[in-house]
């Protein structure tokens, strides 16, 4: 019997609202000639072209196709898929940095990415330079002959600074230089880094993308004209994702408009009413008018995520964990983004250079899809374990 060949054949095509998933390693060809042609294409970086599924499938064409037209429309736009967000980052950086460049890099950047650049990126002879994400303009001073490339991330983690992307990408552009932007608060549904000057746009499909805590990836878009080079970072590496896993960011993506709304309404919620608490001094949460670039924000971005802080006036570190711990609704947990709440200290240590952190201890939120209220109940038995633990 033919175990190998039989039922091979998937029949007569057929339409369903969501598209299949295409599970592949191997690509079959009819000939040598057609397989030649679709090595060249591959090696190229031309659309939906795979000799080997490593370069893609239809699951992930049509999800990094997807995640271009989403970030970076009307603009000319590519995208690679990365298997992480911080896969993401390093890809790019590795495509257009060479031994000897200079990178800027906001002081308030993600910290993994600060740790890549440190590490990974000082062996490989690139100088990082970090700045105030509040330098707009004028971090034109802080050039360098060497500098190929600003990377921003807008709000900044942890501490939420907005940047005046235009005014950077504005300085970057008279010089020849890169522009990158991690887009993770915002998503494109609240903001258009492409139509702000940027060059590139780092994406953590992990986070409101798929917006489940389900699946791990990571995508980066580019201008059409910086194709060429972010398609051979990725090849060279052999950086690619399978096809379940975007099939599941396909499937969270069809309802990342509405979600991000309830994030951003059940954010707003919790922040004016940490505001009316005696144990927090600042609500780091650009949507707030105390907020010191809060019209910034209204000027370049659409609304905002569930994503904040809070800084307590005073507190030591067994308050801050009678705070965080055992909350019924929020949980503890790294990453943001999906539909559950989460709540952790925020830990600077080492993460800020240019202009150290100076205030209290910062309590990072996430709000998720739950009820404000019942979040609200949260936080106030989280005050009250916090007055507790004091005595």
């Amino acid at each position: 019997m033919d175990f190998v060949s039989i039922a091979r054949d998937p029949g007569k095509p057929y339409e369903t609202v969501n598209l299949p998933v295409w599970r592949a390693s191997s690509v079959l060809f009819s000939n040598v000639a057609d397989m030649r042609a679709e090595v060249a294409a591959t090696a190229a970086g031309q659309m939906r072209a795979a000799n080997y599924a490593t370069a893609g499938t239809p699951t992930t064409f049509a999800l990094a196709e997807a995640v271009a037209q989403l970030e970076a429309g009307p603009h000319a736009a590519r995208a690679a898929l990365m298997p992480s967000g911080l896969s993401a980052i390093a890809a790019t950086l590795f495509a257009f940095l060479s031994p000897g460049d200079h990178l800027l890099m906001s002081d308030s950047v993600y910290g993994p990415a600060r740790l890549f650049v440190q590490g990974m990126l000082t062996r490989f002879g690139v100088q990082t330079t970090f700045y105030d994400p509040c330098v707009g303009a004028g971090i034109e001073e802080l050039l360098q002959p060497n500098t190929r490339m600003i990377y921003m991330e807008s709000p900044g983690s942890y501490t939420f600074e907005i940047q005046d992307v235009p005014a950077i990408c504005a300085v970057a552009q008279r010089h020849g230089i890169l522009t990158a932007i991690d887009n993770a608060w915002a998503s494109p549904v609240l903001s258009r880094p492409f139509d702000w000057g940027v060059d590139i746009s780092v994406i953590p499909l992990t986070k409101y993308w798929s917006g489940h805590a389900d699946v791990l990836m990571g995508a980066a878009v580019v201008r059409e004209a910086l194709w060429p080079q972010l398609h051979q970072s990725v090849r060279q590496q052999g950086l690619c994702v399978g096809g379940d896993d975007a099939w599941l960011i396909l499937r969270g993506m069809r309802t990342l408009e509405v979600r991000m709304h309830a994030h951003e309404s059940h954010g707003l919620a919790l922040a004016h009413w940490l505001q009316t608490r005696p144990e927090v001094s600042h609500v780091l949460h650009p949507a707030l008018p105390s907020h010191p670039q809060h019209e910034l924000w209204k000027r370049d971005f659409r609304g905002a995520s569930g994503l904040f802080a809070f800084e307590l006036r005073s507190a030591t570190a067994e308050q801050v964990s009678a705070l965080c711990d055992r909350r019924q609704h929020f949980k503890l947990g790294f990453s943001w983004g999906g539909f559950e709440s989460l709540m952790m200290p925020g830990n600077l240590t080492g993460l800020r250079t240019a202009e150290p952190w100076s205030g209290g201890p910062l309590i990072r939120i996430h709000a998720g899809l739950d009820n404000p209220a019942e979040l609200i109940a949260d936080l106030e038995a989280g005050f009250a374990a916090m007055a507790a633990a004091a005595s």
